[in-house]
């Protein structure tokens, strides 16, 4: 792997970062925590710490903004989120910085959050109107019944979002919130604090009442749980852990809820694939942010006669990959974004090589480049019981295994408790699509790792089993912020029988209506 050293990154500007850490909702005298940047390991910005008074009075000001809010016409709404999308691109270069060195990951990963923010922007602008506007549906009696869909927004909707995409899962889950009416009250993982309020202050600027958005900062266990505990709606994206208490606590207070959780995704390369894309498909898709991605690849599975030749082209791209903390796009792969991440991935290494597993290429830290340094590595002979096998390493380790027949690679792909992403690679997509359907994973792209479905805000996103509940981008991504309400309006005559019609004649006459409705209604 090519080393990409660099001088330590400027600071931010600290008028800038006082102007962010302001809007926290906190008290004057709350106590402060440090963001620290992953590339040196030194601090960034002390950031004010919220209690739970502070989450509580968040909430009072946030309903009384959104009040106001969803009296404002769904176009007037969409419009913010329409200048938003274009003040994102305007301030790119702004954003990256803030959200390199918050994360450490590579500028070209922090692109990629930009661009779906402004995809999330957009899309959520455009069918707003069309998806929240009142509707006809058809009544028990056509012509003397007539019925009418309502979509009110839930009030104020709880949001937790993390660290590893922390533009992306902070802006795109409260987007279709905003549009639909409602307020948020927002914690995001303190160490990416700056990125969700950078995001916040542009929101602002593009016209979202000041109110509307609530950031508090501080641990999940008190912090986490005041947001919890007083929202509408919840939105999750983090651990399955942390993901059920939620769920429970949610349907304590039988509110909903909608969760992005772990994941352990596999990627199956078939005899016919093409090797050469699909080795850079596996580099995209199994060391984007250096693994730490939801919907990352930790799992490869290869038809056994591509197999020699898939991995030996891998192992010498994983080799040319260039690893460092550079400001630009000349690095593939930037750092881990803590201490706690790289003593995971460093034991999930450690356990499969002791257990028996090979490593083809990579396997440590580098603190030559920075101290959360770990280099996109490759695991063979990796077997149930290792850590590498059974738990989300959520870095940059994968696992190279071979089959023989298609069977067993869908079997493998199934065998996990979780089902986020899945890719396969072929050159039959209908082959593709067609296996795609066997895989219990809420998404799964043919010929692509997972920005094609990531990427369409048409496709709903999310996961089956223990990957999650409910689904961001689609329709359901913005009507999970609503509450529907049914109007019928009875017109001539209600639905029984008049005063002088006996009720086993009035049972008579339904039965000939339903019987002949039905019949109308085949297709």
């Amino acid at each position: 792997m090519t080393d990409l050293a660099t001088e330590r990154p400027d600071l931010l500007d600290p008028r800038l970062v006082d102007r962010l850490v302001n809007a926290v909702a906190a008290g004057p005298d709350a106590p402060r925590q440090h963001v620290v940047a992953p590339f040196t390991g030194e601090p960034i910005a002390a950031v004010p710490v919220s209690t739970p008074a502070d989450v509580e009075q968040a909430y009072v000001l946030a309903r009384a903004a959104q009040r106001e809010w969803a009296r404002r016409p769904v176009r007037e709404r969409a419009g913010v989120l329409r200048r938003l999308h274009d003040l994102v691109l305007d301030r790119q270069s702004l954003v990256a910085d803030v959200v390199q060195l918050e994360s450490g990951k590579a500028r070209r990963d922090a692109f990629e959050e930009i661009g779906d923010v402004a995809l999330a922007a957009r899309h959520t602008a455009s069918v707003a109107p069309r998806l929240l506007r009142t509707r006809r549906r058809a009544g028990i009696a056509p012509l003397v019944t007539r019925g009418y869909e309502v979509r009110h927004p839930k009030g104020v909707v709880g949001i937790v979002s993390p660290w590893n995409y922390p533009f992306t899962l902070a802006i795109s889950d409260a987007l279709p919130a905003f549009a639909a009416g409602n307020a948020v009250v927002h914690k995001p993982d303190t160490q990416t604090v700056l990125t969700a309020l950078l995001g916040r202050a542009l929101a602002v600027e593009a016209g979202l009442p000041e109110q509307l958005w609530q950031v508090v900062v501080g641990p999940g266990p008190v912090v986490g749980t005041a947001v919890v505990e007083g929202a509408d709606h919840v939105a999750f994206t983090g651990s399955t852990r942390t993901g059920r208490h939620i769920a429970a606590e949610a349907g304590r207070r039988l509110v909903g809820v909608s969760l992005e959780l772990g994941g352990k995704n596999p990627m199956l390369v078939l005899a016919d694939a093409d090797v050469s894309r699909s080795v850079e498909g596996a580099v995209l898709g199994c060391f984007a942010n250096a693994g730490q991605l939801c919907v990352s690849s930790e799992s490869l599975y290869v038809a056994d006669e591509i197999y020699e030749e898939f991995v030996g082209r891998l192992v010498e791209r994983v080799r040319r990959l260039r690893l460092g903390p550079a400001m630009d796009y000349s690095a593939d792969v930037g750092s881990l974004s803590s201490a706690e991440q790289l003593t995971k991935v460093t034991a999930h290494v450690e356990d499969a090589v002791a257990k028996g597993a090979t490593v083809l290429v990579g396997g440590g830290p580098r603190p030559d480049l920075g101290p959360w340094f770990f280099e996109p590595t490759l695991l063979s002979g990796v077997r149930p019981g290792m850590l590498a096998a059974d738990d989300e390493t959520f870095g940059p380790v994968v696992a190279v295994y071979r089959f023989t027949v298609e069977d067993e690679a869908v079997a493998a792909a199934n065998a996990t408790p979780y089902g986020l992403n899945a890719s396969i690679w072929t050159r039959d997509t209908r082959r593709g699509v067609r296996l795609a359907k066997r895989l219990h994973h809420g998404a799964v792209n043919v010929n692509e790792s997972y920005r094609a479905v990531w990427g369409s805000h048409e496709l709903h996103l999310g996961g089956m089993k223990a990957s999650g509940l409910g689904r961001r981008h689609g329709s359901e991504g913005l009507l999970r912020y609503t509450e529907v309400q049914s109007v019928a309006v009875q017109r001539v005559h209600g639905i029984h029988p008049p005063p002088w019609m006996a009720y086993e004649d009035f049972a008579r006459y339904m039965t000939r209506y339903l019987r002949a409705s039905h019949r109308g209604r085949r297709g």
